[in-house]
């Protein structure tokens, strides 16, 4: 099944970040963790969960140079006017670099990071 060989893959990390905000419900900002790991930093589980949304949605929106990182060195989404703002869900994404890889018809799972960016209040 290709679903398994993502170095990144949507639905394991959006689970992750539910769970996170369900458990700093429970216990509030009285259960802490070291983020990021080696900092010494303690951030409440809220805060992980908002950490791992950031760099989930951080694949889609537009870097300082106005890259999308799902389009890697594909010129024509990168800069075309006709192309650049269509945003295509891959099925996984490069672990390094964040390029879209794997199926884009596949859609469901990755189609939450509609959901994480408008949670965090990012823009496209």
């Amino acid at each position: 099944n290709s679903n398994w060989r993502g170095p990144v893959w949507f639905p394991i990390n959006f689970l992750l970040i539910e769970a996170l905000q369900k458990f700093h419900h429970f216990y509030g900002d009285t259960l802490t963790v070291e983020l990021p790991t080696g900092s010494g930093r303690q951030a409440s589980l809220w805060q992980a969960a908002a950490e791992v949304s950031r760099r989930l949605t951080r694949i889609f929106l537009r870097s300082a140079n106005g890259h999308r990182p799902v389009y890697g060195g594909l010129d024509k989404f990168q800069n075309d006017a006709n192309w650049r703002d269509l945003i295509y869900f891959y099925e996984f994404f490069h672990g390094d670099n964040g390029a879209g890889i794997g199926a884009s018809h596949q859609t469901g799972w990755t189609g939450l990071a509609a959901k994480l960016i408008e949670q965090s209040g990012q823009g496209m």
